[in-house]
């Protein structure tokens, strides 16, 4: 397959700018400003001066597969990812069973390299007994290894001091965490249930359990047990304001040991959106403040928050309209987390360079993803086209997660996506699925 894009806004490496782009077999072969196709065989899509981006490299998401097919699939959540500009993704470990071994993680593997559209990693998950089997994680094939400090959607909460001690001082991988203190939680249900009874929780309350307090206890004690260490280490999804401080906003990337990820939902929502949005915008951690939302967003432009990522979660339609205190946290972002980012740099809150930056060039620099996340010759063909004047609102009838609702039903985005390529195959054509999924199996340089 050899595909030649013309006419577009290629942007890249902290530049817009008109170009061509050549595709041949899984690679970029050339990027230059006038190109001509060589023969018949080659493939011209002219964009007419559409932009043309790296293919997002989603460091978080859930899949629900195996165990929880009910929710969605590796199948299903990879073609929405496409359909969203998502290219390449790293799975988590919460499912049925939970992959804490390397045998039942290259199941997720092999599952993935018949069914993914986009390309695929998956964390191994720490437990606190499982030491031996997270030493032998590969950090050539193995995105990292995901403790659960804090319980959320599957019990993998690891508990225990001097588990959590062992694994960051003997496991010489990407450890990352999800950070959040349960005795903290556990402390704030019991003092709203005495308050309010069961009956009157509503998810108004739900920043208040799962709290600042809860998110700062857990992550700046995992940060000091990371410098402690010298462990490489990642906090997923920050929530607050005040856990910001906690990380290094004038280093290089390259140059850090200790990171942060902020998520689409926790830049989008604050909590006055639970009155309208209700269990659908019920994550762990919580939606917080609107000044944490302004702080991360701020975050975003002066280095203290790495990458974004979705935290792509679904539960299904029945399961989010139980009752507050019985609806799981989580939802479907993987479709609608570039156009939503695309949306904060219409209104001002980033430069369009920094938010490729952010969700592209950043999680490949991060996590070492080998050849992909830039526009580059000699790269993966990981790409999408965007046009940023296509305006088209969420609804049940576009969502293509397997749960079939979406937190952003009822939003207007100005910008969408319209092609997009995996390894050179265009598995997303004028927005809709196209052939064959195409993923592979992401490899990492690490030093």
């Amino acid at each position: 397959m050899t595909t030649l894009i013309k006419n577009a806004r290629l942007v890249n490496e902290g530049k817009v700018f008109e170009g061509d782009l050549l595709m041949e077999g899984d690679r970029i072969a050339r990027i230059d400003k006038e190109l001509s196709p060589t023969d018949n065989r080659v493939k011209v899509l002219d964009v007419g001066g559409k932009w043309v981006l790296p293919g997002m490299i989603d460091t978080q998401v859930h899949f629900r597969e195996p165990g929880l097919t009910h929710k969605g699939t590796i199948s299903s959540e990879s073609a929405a990812a496409v359909l969203g500009g998502i290219t390449s993704y790293v799975e988590q470990p919460n499912t049925v069973p939970q992959a804490v071994t390397l045998e039942e993680l290259e199941k997720k593997y092999q599952r993935a390299s018949e069914v993914s559209w986009a390309n695929y990693s998956f964390n191994l998950g720490a437990t606190n007994a499982n030491l031996d089997e997270l030493k032998k994680a590969s950090k050539r094939t193995i995105a990292g290894i995901k403790i659960f400090m804090g319980s959320s959607t599957g019990n993998m909460l690891v508990d225990d001091p001097q588990a959590l001690e062992r694994i960051f001082s003997e496991v010489d991988h990407q450890l990352i965490a999800h950070c959040e203190d349960e005795g903290t939680i556990r402390a704030n249900l019991d003092h709203y249930l005495a308050e309010v009874g069961e009956a009157g929780l509503t998810p108004a309350y739900h920043p208040l359990i799962r709290s600042e307090e809860a998110c700062w206890k857990s992550s700046s004690a995992a940060v000091a047990l990371a410098r402690k260490t010298g462990a490489r280490f990642h906090v997923y999804h920050l929530s607050t304001g005040k856990e910001l401080q906690l990380f290094d906003k004038h280093l290089p990337l390259e140059q850090k040991k200790i990171t942060a990820e902020a998520c689409i939902h926790h830049l989008w929502f604050t909590d006055a959106d639970y009155a309208t949005k209700q269990n659908f915008i019920k994550w762990n951690p919580a939606v917080k403040t609107e000044a944490d939302r302004a702080a991360l967003r701020a975050g975003l432009l002066d280095g203290s928050i790495d990458v974004i990522a979705t935290d792509h979660a679904p539960h299904t339609l029945q399961e989010k309209m139980a009752t507050y205190s019985k609806a799981p946290s989580g939802g479907p972002l993987a479709q609608h987390a570039v156009v939503a980012v695309l949306e904060l740099v219409r209104k001002g809150v980033l430069p369009l360079e920094r938010a490729v930056e952010m969700m592209c060039h950043r999680p490949a620099i991060l996590f070492g993803v080998e050849d992909r996340g830039f526009l580059r010759e000699g790269y993966y063909a990981d790409l999408v086209v965007v046009d940023p004047s296509q305006p088209w609102t969420v609804s049940k009838s576009n969502v293509a997660s397997l749960c079939g609702w979406s937190p952003f039903e009822g939003s207007t985005f100005a910008a969408r996506i319209v092609h997009t390529f995996v390894n050179g195959q265009q598995v997303v054509a004028q927005g809709k699925l196209n052939k064959e999924p195409a993923g592979q199996r992401l490899l990492f340089r690490r030093d």
